[in-house]
């Protein structure tokens, strides 16, 4: 077995702490991972949590890892010791279902297993980012380029890739009329990729202050959706809406932006289901789809295009000690927009 430590969640009311634990030891087609940057997603909150309701104890959360590979098994084809690689939501599928065939593992029939939280067949769970080492089958690793700020890469695998799926099955293309609902870590990197696609984009945010920070990113216009007049002059002007809020909120204001056969692109999680007023969908033909990560062959094109385009998050790199007051300031609102742990002071 393999000596691993990093912060752990012992019940739904406890801060994280360091916790020590072991990882089986490599197999033929798995690779060793020195863990140097997890990012925090809002998810691991939920689960450290038990907001979910399906937590395991301890959790060791993370799934936006960026390490060095240490070690390969023997039969492992595509890394070498030294890569610089990636690992996201999840290290398997049942790789046999027709969504795994059609490498959208994410769609898994079967259901995946989580890089956090997952139940293995022995009855343990798996354990996260927040560490210092993982053991990961090369099917479910990524590349990533040495010419990206590696800290700044990590919330490419979760917030990333949801924000570049949901774009790109829009299909979102040169010229489009795009708005981001919310600018957050999944909202702030759509608009980076909504930009980099040619589209015109608009930022729809409930605070005022992100106005000045959204045209910083690059989008060409911003409605403080508090702003009656404003939402009204916007009625039918959208092709897509992206909705990254997971917050409670009604789609109908939103669904009246779009034009006819206008698509609503839903990526956020409410806690209770938002209103629908039909007529919102049938005046204007208008569409409502959701969208989830990506599979590992999109989730590598992602990270090759944000190469070739230099795109990558804006975050706070924090030493581990910080996490939990990291937790406190994203309930608060108060990142822009990730926070990455740097996981190497673990060794410190």
């Amino acid at each position: 077995m393999i000596q691993a430590r990093g912060y752990a969640a012992l019940g739904s009311s406890q801060a994280l702490r360091p916790y020590a634990f072991e990882r089986k030891e490599v197999d033929a087609r798995q690779v060793l991972i020195r863990i140097l940057y997890c990012g925090i997603c809002h998810a691991d909150i939920h689960q450290a949590r038990n907001e979910y309701g399906n937590t395991h104890y301890p959790l060791v959360p993370g799934h936006e890892i960026v390490g060095r590979i240490e070690r390969v098994g023997p039969l492992v084809t595509q890394f070498n010791a030294g890569d610089l690689v990636g690992v996201g939501y999840f290290i398997d599928s049942c790789r046999h279902c027709s969504s795994c065939a059609e490498g959208e593992e994410q769609f898994c029939e079967t259901g995946l297993l989580p890089t956090q939280n997952g139940k293995l067949p022995d009855g343990s769970t798996t354990k996260g980012g927040y560490s210092d080492v993982i053991v990961v089958d090369e099917r479910y690793v990524l590349h990533i380029s040495e010419r990206l700020d590696a800290p700044a890469v990590a919330p490419l695998l979760c917030a990333g890739i949801t924000a570049y799926s949901a774009l790109t099955h829009g299909p979102v293309g040169p010229g489009d009329q795009v708005a981001i609902l919310g600018l957050g870590g999944i909202g702030h990197l759509a608009v980076k990729f909504a930009v980099a696609f040619g589209a015109q984009v608009t930022v729809l945010s409930s605070s005022p202050q992100k106005q000045e920070p959204a045209l910083a990113l690059g989008a060409h216009a911003f409605i403080h959706t508090g702003d009656k007049t404003a939402m009204k002059q916007a009625n039918r002007r959208f092709d897509f809406i992206l909705d990254t809020v997971s917050a409670n909120h009604a789609y109908d204001p939103y669904l009246n932006l779009l034009k006819k056969d206008g698509t609503l692109i839903v990526v956020g999680r409410p806690p209770q289901t938002p209103q629908l007023d039909p007529i919102s969908l049938i005046s204007r033909r208008r569409k409502i789809v959701g969208s989830f990560i990506g599979g590992m062959a999109e989730t590598q094109e992602m990270l090759d295009y944000c190469a070739d385009h230099a795109i990558t998050a804006d975050i706070e790199l924090i030493p581990p000690v910080d996490m939990n007051k990291a937790y406190e300031r994203v309930l608060n609102g108060d990142v822009h927009y990730r926070f990455v742990i740097d996981m190497a002071q673990l060794t410190q």
